[in-house]
Order: C-alpha cells, then structure tokens, then sequence
C-alpha cells in the first residue's frame, strides 16, 4: 500500500485576478470569475483528496487502481433580476464526495473526493448560473451517496442541484433546493444526499452518520434568538400576535391549556417589557432559510411583494378616502370602484408606491387624462349584476361557493342551544316546526323532511352568542347568533327557509331573538335581505377565520416542523410531502406580520375584530379533529354523506349535485391512488410502518407537540400499517392542496363584490328594540339601511384588496401533479405512479368541465351562474378562481 498523495488545493480563489474594489460588501478583495465560459470545455480540473478533519476516516486510497473521471454541474438560481449577478459570485464551491459504502477491510467511512470548483462558467437557458469541477473517483469509492458543499462566497446562493455525470452506472442527481451560506457566516459544511431514498433500516452504512448528523442540525436547542440564515426547525406557541405596549392591541396568547391552539415555527424573539408572556414584534419574523422563496421569484408575485403592498395599503386608503367611518352613499355607488374608479390625489400621482405597488394588488389601471385606480370587475357580477340579492344563489353558494364547509344535514328538531341559559336566555330556537312546515308550502311535514333529508342547516348560534356584548362594545361594530336552515328541493338546489338571529341578555335588556323568511312583501323582503347580509358576515368571517386561517394555513405548519425534524431528507415520506410545504411556513410569517396580527388587516376587516384570533381558538378546541381533515369522514361527520361500497368513492351524497363533493372526491381518490401506489413500494412488509423509527417520531411529535392541547384526544389515528400511513398522508396532503384551493382561490370571484358576502355588520336589525325612529327611516329608504349596515367603505376596499391578493396565482405556481419532483423521476417505478397521476389530473380537467356544461346540474350551471372550477387542478396565473397548487403558497 502506497502512502496516499493527498491533493492540496493550492489554486484557491487567491490564484483568481484581484480587482482593485470588492463586490457588494465586505472588506475582502474580490476576484473576477476564473472563466465565464457556458460551454465549460476549458474548465479546471480538480485533484482528489479527502478531508483529513473526520476523524472516522482512516482508510486510504491505493493510487495505482483505475479511477473514473467524473464531471460535477452544480447548479445556482439567480437571486435578483440583476445583470451584475453573475459577476456577484465570485468565489469557489468546495465539494466533498462521500461514498455510500464503508472500508470493507476497517469498517470506517471512506475517505472524501475533494473538488472545487473556481468561478462562474455561464447561464444556462433558463438563467441559472453554473458551475463545474471534475473529479477523479477509485474503482474501490463505490456508489456516491453525499455531497458536503461549502462556500467561499461573499453571499448567500441559491443552490438548485448537483449532477454527477461520467460514472459506470450513469449519472447521479443531488436535489438541493436549499440556500447556501458563505463558510464565514456558516462554518458547518452542507449535507445534501442523491435523490435514492431511503426508510432508516435501509440507510447505507457510510450514510448513516450523516442521516443523523442533518436531522440534528435542523432541530437546534431550543435557545436564543433565530438568525435569518439559520435552518433550525422548533416548535412555540402564538405569542407573537399581541402588541402588549399598546393596551388596545394586548392578546391573549394562543396555545396552551386556557386558549387551545396548533403550534408555530419558533423564533426566540426577546420577551415583550409590558408583557413577559408575549414576544416582541419587529418588521420581520424567522423562518427557517429553505423556507423563503421571495427573492427567488426574480421580481414575480411573492410574498416580499404580498407584504410590501398590503403593508402599505391602509396609509393609501386612508389618502384617497376623506372618511375612512363613511359608507357607500347607493348600490351604484359600489359599482363606481368596478366602472368608473376613484381619482388619486395629486400628492399620490407621482409616489413610488403607486408606480410599483398599487399594480401588483390593482388589477385595471386606466390613464385617461386623470390617473385613478379600480378594481377588475368579479366574473360573478360580471355574468349577472344582482346574483348577490337572488335566493336561489345563497342556497347555491353553500354548495358551490366559498365555504362549502358548514353546511349539514339536519336530523333532529327541535332546535336547542347547549349554552348556559342563566347567562345566554332560554336556549329553545325560535324556528318551530310550524315555521318550517309554512315555508315548505305544504310538500311533506317536517318529519318526513328529516326523514327524507331534505333539511340543512349551518349553525353558528352558539359559537358567535358569547361574543356578541363584547362585539356590540366596539363602535361601529354589532352581532347576533345566527342560524340558516335549507330545504332541499326536487331538482337538487337549495331553498333557503329561515335565518335566525339572537342577542343574549345584554344592558339590562331580556334576550331578543326573531325568525325571517324569504317574502314577497316589500318590508320583509327587506328584512330577510338584512338578516341574509347579517348571517353572511357570520359566514363570511368564519370562513376566512376557520376554513381558511385554522384549517389549512395554521394546522399544517406543525406537520412541516416534525417533518423536517424528524424525517430525514432522505426519507420518501419527506420527498413525497416536500412539494405539499412548500413557502407555507413563509406566508404563515407574513400573515402573522399582518394580516391576523393585533390591529391587523383580518381585524380591521372582518368580524369578530380584536376577538378573531381567539375565536379561531375557541373552534380549535370545540370542533378540529384530525381524522374529520380527511374529504370522506369530513362529508360523513357533517351528514352530506353515508358510507355506500357500491358508490362511486364509496359514499353517497345526500345532495347529489354538490359540486365541491363532487370534483374534490374525484381529486381525493386520484390523490389517495398516488400516495397509496408511493407508500407500497417502500413499505413492501407492512412491519416496516411500525419499526420506521423516523416515522413513528414525526407522527409523534405531531400530536403530542405541533398540536399538544389535542394530544390525548381519542380520535388520533394510530400508525401501524400502510394502510395507516396513507390515509395519514392522503389527508395532510389533500389539506395543503384541494382543501386550501377549494376555499381560498374563489375568494375575489365570491367576495370581491363584497355585497355577496360582507365582512362586518355595522348596525343592528330595525326590529331589534325597535325604535320609531329607526323603524320609519328603513320604512322610507331601506336600501340606506343596508348600506348603513354593509362595511365602511374603508373597510370594503380593504377586504377587497385583500380578497384580490390571497386569490392570486403566482406566475411559477406549481400545481397538483403537474410536475413531478426530480427524486420521483429518479425511480422508475414511482415515475409511473406520478405519471398515471398526471393523468389523473388531466382527466379531471375534462370531467369538471363536462359537469359544468350538463345543464341538469343546477348548482353548476345557469343564466348568469358562475361554473365550479374551483378543484380545477390547473390554471394561469392571476385570480382565475381555479387551480390546484400542491401547497399553500398564498
């Protein structure tokens, strides 16, 4: 055996041509690239060697045997649309190769390939930078199964993938995806394995340092504040929300015993002085690096510029609107922001933020003589001007709109509430069944209804009745509990029968509650007309708080923190969910910044205000449960349907034509068929679920840390089979995909004539204590009283802007199955399963748009009637109101 002759890298980025001034910053010299050569033919070769700091390393090389000569393509998005970014990296990649395999003759880790790779050698077609180093590989190194990179940077990078090309089996991919910092910010050399995946029990043996390595790097020690370029994944509790120094904007912290709550990203910010349970907010909130992806959308819709805008979109209205308490003087007066626009003023016309901000939130920016914004006219009211007033489209909407999610099924009668009745009245409901057999007409009694299960009700009387002195005690701002009930007619459409609304004992004053119907009298049409926008704002706000916020943003970012804590990059349940977490974390951030922040623009916008984030929390613990996130035991707990082996999904929709149910089974079971397809090439011995150790510890930390105020509860599926495992996976999956498209990308098309559905209710009921007064006043101009009720205008335009934005889809949104993750197509056996999903989601495509083209579909189709795309899985950028992304990135 010959001593090894160890390579010294003496061609460092000091052999590179010194330029009298440094890029960016830095009191170093900088270096002008080696070469800025696209074709790499002249490229530097690079010696072999290994890094003689691990001390397992003790094997050596014999320098005789054959050795392959391998090329590395090293792969770097550009971090800005910036002409001098090429020129900004100016320094070397330091790579380590190191093999899967052990020394078979002393059983330690083999020693590293070294390589570096000097300078820039040019863009490809896409405008990703390159870099190259050829390495000389032994026969003896066996299969490559890592890659430790450094970086000899001024700044960070944004490292796509690595491509080792020239070995005896072919090439070998590494998928990065990952920010590299340079090595004086970070010392510790990045881990990135090759795109084979692998359960723990199957880890090579040269891997399995590394394996447990990575998973420790990103779980930290729970201590001290996050640095912006750290990678570390832990768990805290909301007390990030509350800006206590300010008595009007403290909250309560949510997490824990008293207000029950799913987990976030920790961040060890200071502790607030005027409240040691609260930390102190400041302009930006960590996330772990990897999950940012703003400055990589190359100047696109992103979160930077979903902050930037809506930041600044208060001080804007506030300009260009006189009274920010005044209302909307006519119906027509709403359709002016639509038609005609609203006049900047002058100190405004020539302000960088209307030149750069306003057009990414408004859509139509006319220059017609005088410079005015307006909002893109919603294809609802485009289609049919008064679709917000019409009956039929309330019941439709329930089904086919925004938040198919409260309806159910009702089976029993009479209505009663389970509230306190010292504190809250008489807890029997006003809507009897001599009401309801009334407004049926005569078709069945109420009995054979409920047999029948033709009536539906979404209840929110109990949620919303603890909160209506405290709403009543901001100005500006009043509530009831409410209740809708729903009959279902012959041709399968929804008729709204009766809302309800109920004020507890308050003020010295007895409980009010009163029943309103559909009429045709002129003075209860009006009145159902002013329950109905009552009730809608109920609807409206629960949606947005609960639907929305809780159910898919705020409960899956625990599944993100355990996955990256405890399944390794390697593991192919963490390759299969990758795409599903992606830039949720980062919005997250950015919505806690402020949008359900204290004072925040949910707050200012929607009921229940100041009580949004603690009502969210009260759901939380009254109604969340795990196992009902999946689609089917969701549509079965609500009573929209019954387990049926001989259906189609196996179940059977009480309402036939329920277009949400409908597309999103279908997307369910394509979705379920992949996962199931993926699951069962890995765990080919169902003892393998129970004795994954990485698993079992992500599935734990779930329940018991990411959401530890439910750990004992008795509903949490266990994990124990693949079976288990898919169904698991099949429900955290279709939450960040179907279920956070179902109800978000619709919101500007349902919501943006915010009639359809307003966010406040701004005065009461004129039958409440009614006062002659009031009472003559909606007698001689009830469509004043409306407006009167309706949102500010202040509060319109805001929630309008908001609805515009979180409806929006990027330019590179990556859609459910559309693109498959390059670990997937490395083997060929799930690059079929993905590819018969492709299909799957193209097939739906076409089936959606049949369904909405079959005119026996009433809730689909119609004169004026808007089609359900909703679960449409693709779609362009913009607020289309379809399209599937595999994650909430919005």
């Amino acid at each position: 055996m010959l001593n090894p002759q160890v390579h010294h890298q003496s061609q460092s980025i000091r052999t590179l041509c010194p330029l009298p001034k440094p890029f960016l910053r830095g009191n170093g010299q900088a270096f002008r690239p080696a070469q800025l050569n696209p074709s790499f033919k002249k490229a530097s070769k690079i010696g072999v060697g290994f890094s003689p700091s691990n001390n397992s390393i003790k094997a050596i090389f014999n320098l005789t045997e054959k050795s392959t000569k391998v090329k590395a393509v090293i792969t770097v998005k550009p971090i800005i649309p910036d002409p001098l970014a090429l020129s900004s990296l100016v320094g070397a990649l330091g790579l380590e190769l190191v093999s899967a395999e052990l020394d078979p003759k002393t059983g330690e880790e083999k020693p590293t390939i070294k390589g570096l790779a000097l300078g820039v050698l040019g863009k490809d077609d896409d405008g990703n930078i390159k870099y190259k180093a050829e390495l000389k590989i032994p026969a003896s190194f066996g299969d490559v199964g890592a890659i430790l990179v450094e970086s000899d940077q001024l700044t960070e990078m944004y490292l796509q993938d690595i491509v080792l090309d020239g070995l005896p089996n072919g090439p070998v991919n590494l998928t990065c995806d990952s920010w590299i910092q340079p090595k004086i910010v970070d010392k510790q050399k990045r881990i990135f394995f090759t795109n084979k995946s692998y359960l723990p029990s199957q880890t090579p043996n040269g891997l399995k340092r590394l394996r447990a390595e990575e998973l420790n790097n990103l779980q930290g020690d729970g201590q001290g504040e996050r640095k912006r370029h750290e990678r570390i994944y832990d768990y805290d509790v909301y007390n990030d929300l509350a800006l206590p120094e300010i008595k009007e904007l403290a909250r309560p912290v949510l997490g824990g015993e008293e207000h029950p709550y799913p987990r976030r990203c920790r961040t060890g910010r200071p502790k607030s002085f005027a409240d040691p349970a609260s930390e102190s907010r400041s302009v930006s909130i960590y996330v772990p690096r990897d999950e940012a992806f703003a400055d990589i959308k190359l100047g696109q819709f992103s979160a930077s510029s979903l902050y930037s805008g809506l930041h600044a979109l208060v001080p804007f209205l506030e300009a260009i609107l006189i009274d920010k308490d005044l209302g909307f003087s006519s119906l027509s007066d709403i359709d002016k922001v639509f038609n005609e626009g609203i006049e900047l003023p002058p100190e405004l016309k020539d302000q960088p933020l209307w030149q750069k901000i306003l057009p990414i939130l408004f859509k139509t920016v006319s220059n017609t003589g005088k410079e005015v914004f307006r909002f893109d006219t919603p294809e609802t009211v485009d289609r049919d001007k008064f679709f917000w007033i019409r009956n039929e489209e309330f019941g439709r909407e329930t089904l086919a709109g925004l938040n198919p999610y409260s309806i159910k099924l009702l089976s029993q009668l009479p209505l009663k509430s389970t509230l306190d009745p010292e504190i809250y009245g008489p807890p029997e409901s006003a809507i009897t069944t001599e009401l309801i057999e009334q407004e049926i007409g005569g078709l069945m009694t109420v009995n054979e209804a409920i047999k029948q299960k033709k009536l539906f009700i979404i209840d929110y009387h109990d949620a919303l009745l603890p909160y209506v002195g405290k709403l009543r005690q901001i100005e500006g701002s009043t509530l009831y509990g409410s209740r809708a009930l729903f009959f279902l007619n012959p041709d399968g459409t929804l008729r709204p029968l009766a809302i309800e609304l109920t004020r507890p004992p308050l003020d010295g004053k007895p409980q009010w509650k009163q029943v309103f119907t559909p009429s045709r009298h002129s003075t209860d049409s009006w009145l159902w007309t002013l329950a109905k926008a009552h009730f809608l704002v109920h609807d409206t706000g629960y949606h947005q708080l609960i639907s929305h916020w809780l159910r898919t943003h705020c409960c899956v970012e625990p599944y993100i923190i355990a996955a990256n804590r405890k399944l390794s990059a390697m593991h192919p349940i963490n390759r299969l969910l990758k795409p599903h977490f992606r830039y949720t974390m980062e919005i997250n951030a950015k919505a806690r910044l402020i949008l359900v922040n204290a004072g925040g623009l949910v707050e200012t916008t929607f009921f229940p205000g100041k009580y949004s984030m603690e009502f969210s929390s009260v759901i939380y613990d009254k109604q969340w449960r795990f196992d009902h996130e999946a689609l089917p035991k969701d549509l079965i707990s609500r009573g929209m349907a019954v387990e049926d082996p001989n259906a189609p999904h196996g179940l059977k929709l009480t309402i036939e034509d329920y277009p949400f149910a409908n597309d999103g089974l279908d997307l369910w079971d394509a979705l379920k068929q992949w996962v199931t397809e993926y699951v069962n090439h890995y765990y080919t011995d169902p003892s393998l679920v129970e004795s994954d150790e990485e698993l079992q510890a992500w599935w734990t930390e779930i329940r018991t840390v990411g959401h530890a105020d439910k750990k004992d509860e008795p509903w949490w599926p266990v994990l124990k089979t693949p079976q288990d495992l898919i169904e698991i996976v099949t429900t955290i999956a279709w939450v960040a995909s179907g279920q956070h498209a179902a109800v978000n990308f619709g919101q500007y098309l349902y919501g943006g004539y915010f009639p359809n559905r307003p966010t406040m209710s701004r005065t009461n009921m004129p039958t409440e204590d009614q006062s002659e007064a009031d009472w003559k006043s909606f007698l001689a101009n009830p469509e004043d009283t409306l407006l009167q009720c309706f949102p500010s205008k202040m509060q319109a335009m805001q929630d309008m802007v908001i609805l515009d934005t979180l409806s929006t889809h990027s330019p590179d949104e990556e859609y459910l199955g559309k693109e498959m993750e390059p670990a997937w197509g490395d083997d060929p056996v799930i690059k079929a399963a993905f590819e018969k999903f492709n299909r799957k989601m193209q097939e739906l495509e076409g089936i959606i748009d049949d369904r909405n083209s079959n005119e026996n579909l009433r809730n689909r189709t119609g004169a004026g009637i808007v089609p359900y795309e909703l679960l449409k899985p693709f779609s362009g950028p913009g607020a289309t109101g379809k399209g599937v992304p595999y994650s909430i990135s919005i």
